[in-house]
């Protein structure tokens, strides 16, 4: 089953509280999705509710947590996830039970993952979305890998946010031979739009935990010629910015861009891929996904 696949059926879908890419990327997947006569429920906390409400007026909200994700700001992701794993398990059973209710009360026919390992109805059709088939882990964490892969079985069928060559996401995407799997192509709100002319010459995007996003900001601050781009948490206080709370006027700065500078998420990778702008991207410290893709894509770094 892929996205074109799924017509005139009621769709319950959520997004990995993990910055915002995984928002970001649903949003053309949900263009594509209502477009073919579905109806969808998103399962969202506030902060993402009020950008998904920027692009759409015909889907029905629900109040969803997120993962209880704390960030030391160190690089030290592992030990970060370590800390908080009782109550990130803890979180995902209680998501499974909740899965179950939105599914009954809303009679949904098909649930979207977009990489929450606990949003899954045993109820019904249940699809996975990552561009993450292989972490990128290193050898003697193999029980990591296996916990990742034992998760992914208790789903119907996995997206893969990729071409079927991996050319976006290399060994990460690469590979999958499983049955279930789909390599569905890659996603960026960007498609919604037509060319523009390129008028601004650096965009600089705050993106992931915010955290991080405050340090690349940092790293920044005396370069007075970037536009900023990022949460309003983040970017308050400093001058040449637009409307934080804005997606739709980011994504015209965005279009209008020579150069974006951004973190090295996968998001910005598939953005860039249907851009025509130059990117300059930065590995999020101690984040191995990104630094693997910085090395990928050697024209961004």
């Amino acid at each position: 089953m892929k996205p074109e696949d799924i017509k005139y059926k009621r769709i319950l879908l959520s997004p990995l509280n993990w910055g915002m890419g995984h928002v970001s990327r649903c949003i053309s997947l949900l263009d594509q999705l209502i477009s073919q006569g579905n109806t969808v429920f998103l399962a969202v906390n506030n902060e993402q509710c009020a950008i998904f409400s920027h692009y759409f007026d015909r889907v029905t909200f629900i109040d969803h947590d997120g993962y209880p994700f704390d960030f030391g700001g160190k690089g030290y992701f592992g030990w970060d996830l370590t800390k908080r794993f009782s109550k990130l398990n803890q979180r995902m059973r209680e998501e499974r039970a909740q899965v179950e209710e939105y599914v009954t009360s809303h009679e949904i026919d098909v649930v979207l993952s977009d990489h929450r390992y606990g949003f899954f109805s045993l109820q019904v059709t249940s699809i996975f979305i990552t561009h993450q088939y292989n972490l990128p882990t290193r050898w003697f964490e193999w029980s990591v890998s296996s916990l990742h892969r034992r998760l992914l079985g208790l789903f119907s069928n996995v997206w893969i946010m990729d071409f079927k060559d991996a050319r976006l996401a290399g060994k990460l995407s690469a590979g999958a031979r499983d049955k279930r799997v789909e390599y569905i192509g890659p996603y960026s709100r960007f498609s919604r739009y037509e060319p523009v002319e390129k008028t601004i010459e650096e965009v600089l995007i705050l993106s992931g935990p915010d955290v991080y996003a405050k340090q690349l900001l940092e790293s920044y601050s005396n370069n007075d010629s970037l536009l900023i781009i990022g949460k309003a948490e983040v970017v308050k206080n400093t001058q040449s910015s637009i409307n934080a709370g804005d997606w739709l006027e980011q994504d015209q700065a965005i279009l209008r861009a020579k150069k974006i500078i951004s973190y090295a998420g996968y998001s910005t990778i598939m953005d860039l891929n249907i851009l025509e702008a130059k990117g300059l991207l930065i590995p999020t410290k101690g984040q191995r996904e990104q630094e693997y893709l910085i090395k990928l894509h050697k024209k961004y770094s």
